[in-house]
C-alpha cells in the first residue's frame, strides 16, 4: 500500500526555501494588487502609478510578512504531525485486520476438520448400529414407518375416545341439571332416627318397680314386647333398645303407660302391651295416610296401606324408610315431568319400591322381589311392579320410569344428611381416602373435607409440574372408585403452589 498518498501534495512538493518562495509570492501578490493580509483590492490601471523597484518596502510590511510566515510554518508542522499520527493509526489497523483474517482462516480450517470428524463418527455409528441390530438402513426405515403408523392409529383412537368422553360428559351434565332441579325443588329433613330410646323416670324408686322382685317385671316386659330394657347408673333414666322399630315403639308406649300408672306387675304389663299395640296400629295407619297425601298417591289397596304404615318405624342407615319413600316419590315425579315420562307411574312406583321391607323375615327373597310380588297380588299395573323389581338392578330396567325410580332412590340415600354412619365408619372412610391419595409420588399433604366428600391434595412444586397435577387427580379418582364404596361423589382437588422468598438486607 502506498502510504505517501496520505500526505498532501502541497506537503510533498514543499519548497526547501520557504522565505524565498514567500518573497516571490509577496512580490507576485503585490504585482497583482494583493494586500499583505491576502485580500485582493481592486486596481485601477489608469490611475495607479508605476511601481518603484528602487524604493525599499516599508518596515511595517516586512514585520507582518514575517509573522504570517512563522504562523504558516507552525501550521505546516502541526499538519505533518497529524499526518504521521494518521499514518501510524492506519498501519495499526491494517496489522489488526491481518491478524483477524489469519484467525478466521484458522477457525474455518478447524471447523472443516471438525465437520469431517463428526461425519466420520456418524458413519461409524450407523455402521455399528447396523451391525448390532442386524438391520440395514432400509429395513430400519421400514420399521420406523410402521411404528409411526401405529402411533398415528393410537392417537386417532385416543381422539375418538376423547370425543366419546366429551359426549358422555355432556350427557352427564344434562342429567345432573335435571337431578339438581328436582332436588332443589324438594325440601327434606335430616337423619335423626336411632335404634334406642331414652325414657325419663319420675324418681329413682321407679327403677326398682320396673325390675320387680327377682326381675320378674322386666322379664315379662321384655318377653311381651321383644325389646331390651337397659337400666344403668344414669339417674332417673331407662333406655330401651331394639332393631325392630315397631317393637321399639310398642315397648316405649307400654313402659310409659306403666310408669304413668305406677302399678307395675306382669298382668299390668300385658294390659299395657295390648293398649300400646292398638295405639301403634292407629299411628301406623295415620302415618300411611299422611304419606299417601304427601306423595299425592290415591287408590292404594288397604293391605298395601297397612304395610306402608309399618315402614313408619323402619330405618335404613338411620334414615326413616317411610320418609325415604315419600321423598323418592316426589323426586321421581319431578324427574318424570322433566323427561316427559309418566308422572303418575313414577310417583306410585317410587312410593312402593321398598314395600317389601315391611314384611317379616319368613317371606323368602329380596325386598325388591317381595315388593314386586305384593304389588302384583294387589293389582298394581306391570309398569309399577317392574320398576319395583328393577330398582336394585336385580333385573334389567326396560322402562324410563324404572330408571327414574333407581335414580330417585340413589339421590334420596346419597344426599347430605339423609343417612347416618357410625363414628368408626366415618373415621375409617376418611383415613382410607387420605391413604389412597398419599400413595401418589410428589404428594405432601392430604386433607379429607366435608365428611369425606372432598379431598384436597398438596403436592411438591419442585417434583410435580402443572401437567402432572391433572394425572395425579385422575389416578386418585380411579383408585377411590376401584377400592371404596361410598354414596354420592367425591371431589379431588390437587393444589400446586410455588413460592419464592428473598430477604433484602
Amino acid at each position: 500500500m502506498a502510504f505517501d498518498s496520505i500526505i498532501p501534495a502541497w506537503l510533498r512538493n514543499r519548497s526547501p526555501e520557504p522565505e524565498a518562495g514567500k518573497r516571490a509570492e509577496d512580490t507576485a501578490g503585490s504585482a497583482n494588487g494583493a494586500s499583505p493580509n491576502g485580500s485582493v483590492e481592486p486596481v485601477e490601471a489608469t490611475t495607479s502609478p508605476p511601481p518603484d523597484h528602487d524604493t525599499p518596502p516599508p518596515r511595517e510590511g516586512v514585520l507582518s510578512a514575517e509573522a504570517e510566515l512563522r504562523a504558516r510554518r507552525e501550521e505546516i508542522v502541526r499538519m505533518e504531525e497529524r499526518a504521521l499520527r494518521d499514518l501510524e493509526s492506519a498501519r495499526t489497523r491494517m496489522r489488526e485486520a491481518d491478524r483477524r483474517s489469519e484467525l478466521a482462516a484458522e477457525r474455518e480450517k478447524q471447523l472443516d476438520q471438525a465437520e469431517g470428524e463428526i461425519e466420520a463418527a456418524r458413519q461409524a455409528q450407523l455402521m455399528e448400529l447396523e451391525s448390532i441390530s442386524g438391520l440395514s438402513r432400509a429395513q430400519a426405515k421400514k420399521i420406523l414407518l410402521k411404528q409411526v403408523e401405529e402411533e398415528a392409529a393410537h392417537q386417532a383412537g385416543l381422539t375418538v375416545r376423547r370425543i366419546e368422553e366429551e359426549a358422555r360428559l355432556d350427557a352427564e351434565r344434562r342429567a345432573r341439571g335435571i337431578l339438581a332441579a328436582a332436588m332443589q325443588r324438594l325440601a327434606s329433613s335430616q337423619s335423626i332416627e336411632s335404634n334406642t330410646y331414652t325414657i325419663n323416670l319420675p324418681n329413682e324408686e321407679m327403677k326398682g318397680r320396673i325390675i320387680g322382685k327377682d326381675g320378674r317385671n322386666i322379664r315379662a316386659l321384655e318377653n311381651l314386647t321383644g325389646i331390651d330394657v337397659i337400666i344403668d347408673e344414669t339417674p332417673e333414666t331407662v333406655v330401651i333398645s331394639s332393631f325392630d322399630g315397631v317393637r321399639r315403639e310398642v315397648g316405649r308406649l307400654t313402659l310409659e303407660r306403666l310408669i304413668s300408672d305406677g302399678r307395675i306387675h306382669p298382668a299390668a304389663c300385658e294390659a299395657a302391651y295390648e293398649e300400646a299395640l292398638a295405639e301403634v296400629d292407629d299411628v301406623m295407619f295415620k302415618a300411611a295416610e299422611s304419606a299417601l297425601l304427601d306423595a299425592r298417591v290415591t287408590g292404594l289397596h288397604p293391605e298395601l296401606v297397612r304395610l306402608l304404615g309399618r315402614l313408619r318405624f323402619r330405618t335404613s342407615y338411620s334414615q326413616n324408610v317411610l320418609s325415604h319413600l315419600v321423598e323418592c316419590s316426589n323426586l321421581a315425579a319431578l324427574m318424570a315431568a322433566e323427561l316427559g315420562a309418566s308422572v303418575e307411574v313414577a310417583r306410585r312406583a317410587a312410593l312402593l319400591h321398598d314395600i317389601g321391607k315391611a314384611v317379616s323375615h319368613d317371606v323368602e327373597g329380596t325386598h325388591a322381589e317381595v315388593g314386586a310380588r305384593l304389588a302384583r297380588r294387589y293389582d298394581e299395573v306391570e309398569a309399577i311392579t317392574h320398576a319395583i323389581e328393577a330398582h336394585h338392578n336385580e333385573i334389567e330396567p326396560v322402562t324410563v320410569e324404572a330408571v327414574i325410580v333407581q335414580t330417585a332412590d340413589a339421590l334420596s340415600g346419597a344426599r347430605p344428611g339423609a343417612r347416618g354412619d357410625s363414628l368408626e365408619q366415618y373415621v375409617t372412610r376418611l383415613s382410607d381416602l387420605e391413604e389412597i391419595a398419599q400413595r401418589q409420588d410428589g404428594v405432601r399433604k392430604v386433607f379429607a373435607m366435608q365428611a369425606g366428600r372432598e379431598i384436597r391434595v398438596m403436592v411438591d412444586p419442585g417434583q410435580v409440574d402443572d401437567d402432572a397435577t391433572a394425572l395425579i387427580s385422575h389416578e386418585i379418582a380411579a383408585a377411590i372408585e376401584r377400592e371404596m364404596e361410598y354414596p354420592g361423589q367425591i371431589r379431588i382437588t390437587v393444589i400446586r403452589e410455588l413460592r419464592s422468598t428473598r430477604i433484602a438486607r
